[in-house]
């Protein structure tokens, strides 16, 4: 089941569930990402897990209880955000159901691929091997939203109107440069946004940049916000490499950790620093994920998996929902400006969405379709006769 924003993939999950239950037919519902599965959980309104989690992860072995051997117990699974499944993961899964097991997955074609090698979802959907729904028509509500018609807007290729009404939900704000835009983006941050809107800066507005590099890039951008959200206090930071993390500091999980928490913390989940130890060089973090919140500590030989995330990659946010996003969009960044990065950008906004930067840009990402190209074969294989043969 695929789809862009506002056409009804949740609607659709949550009368399928109906179903389900009226039956009495037993389901699970899973995401590649804790923040997805938290999403997918609010969305429906039943419970939702990591992908790790349903198929029981196991970090002393490197392996899944679930497999082959021991399939999940459920007629039916559904899995959100489907788009950010890679091979290996689609893999286990896969393998982890029995033949009468029926497997929905659920996501945005158009969106990046996954972060992990290949293009499972997209490569499904392609092979016309697995029976497919692809929703296209806007919800009337949906069709009030400026983000949701820009983003639908831009599959087709058409470029965002760089006018907007007042009472809009997407903006395009000019700046001459990227020096001027990072001026701009630290000052819609930490003071006209929540002004205006209410959001807390930290919390509910997210910056997504399309580079590291560059006074309009990840890196740049962190400092600043750093600087003006949560300025510097010696006695609660600790300087780690080219970063400081200080108490009140929002901070993103880099790589995966199966020892941490309740039952792991995940390449992009996003949580704060609640306390720093000096002496030892210990951070500790509070994430939130399906089942709640947590706090897991961080050795000094650990700090290499956290980043800040005042500012965060396009990559970083997919599967993730943010109440407001704000994205610079300047020249300088030409090499990554493709359609489906400002697509995928672009959707992660739930209320609020504010494009900063140079309109030609804007123009470049728009009329760049070129996806960067991956050597897989599985829609090749899936139409080989013999894997379609239930055993």
């Amino acid at each position: 089941l695929t789809g862009g924003p506002g056409v009804g993939k949740t609607t659709t999950i949550r009368a399928l569930l109906d179903t389900l239950d009226a039956q009495h037919i037993s389901y699970a519902l899973a995401a590649p990402t804790g923040r997805a599965a938290k999403r997918m959980a609010e969305a429906t309104g039943r419970p939702a897990r990591t992908l790790h989690r349903l198929l029981e992860f196991q970090p002393k072995s490197n392996d899944f209880a679930y497999n082959e051997h021991r399939p999940l117990p459920h007629q039916f699974v559904i899995v959100d955000e489907a788009s950010m499944l890679d091979v290996l993961l689609a893999y286990r899964l896969v393998k982890a159901l029995s033949p009468l097991t029926h497997l929905l997955l659920v996501g945005d074609a158009d969106q990046l691929p996954s972060v992990g090698p290949g293009s499972v979802f997209a490569d499904i959907i392609k092979s016309e091997a697995i029976p497919r729904v692809r929703l296209t028509e806007l919800f009337r509500q949906a069709r009030e939203s400026s983000i949701v018609v820009t983003a639908h807007g831009l599959q087709a290729g058409v470029t965002p109107s760089l006018q907007s009404k007042p009472t809009s939900d997407f903006f395009f704000l000019r700046s001459e440069s990227p020096v001027a835009a990072q001026q701009l983006i630290t000052d819609l941050v930490a003071r006209r946004l929540p002004a205006h809107y209410g959001f807390d800066p930290i919390r509910d507005i997210q910056v997504l940049a399309p580079m590291y590099r560059g006074a309009a890039g990840v890196v740049a951008l962190n400092e600043v916000l750093q600087a003006r959200l949560n300025p510097t206090s010696a006695s609660l930071s600790i300087a780690y490499g080219d970063q400081t993390f200080r108490v009140g500091d929002k901070v993103m999980a880099v790589h995966n950790n199966y020892d941490k928490g309740p039952g792991g913390v995940f390449n992009g989940d996003l949580g704060r620093v609640v306390k720093v130890e000096q002496e030892t060089h210990q951070v500790w973090v509070e994430f939130v994920d399906e089942a709640g919140t947590f706090t897991v500590a961080y050795e000094s030989h650990e700090l290499d998996e956290l980043a800040l995330a005042y500012a965060c990659s396009i990559h970083r946010a997919q599967g993730s929902e943010y109440p407001c996003v704000v994205l610079p969009l300047v020249s300088q960044h030409h090499l990554m400006l493709q359609r489906n990065l400002l697509y995928t950008a672009i959707t992660r906004a739930r209320h609020l969405c504010i494009l900063v930067g140079d309109p030609r840009a804007l123009q470049r990402a728009v009329e760049n379709n070129a996806v960067a190209g991956r050597n897989t074969a599985l829609s090749q294989r899936l139409l080989e006769p013999a894997l379609l043969k239930l055993p």
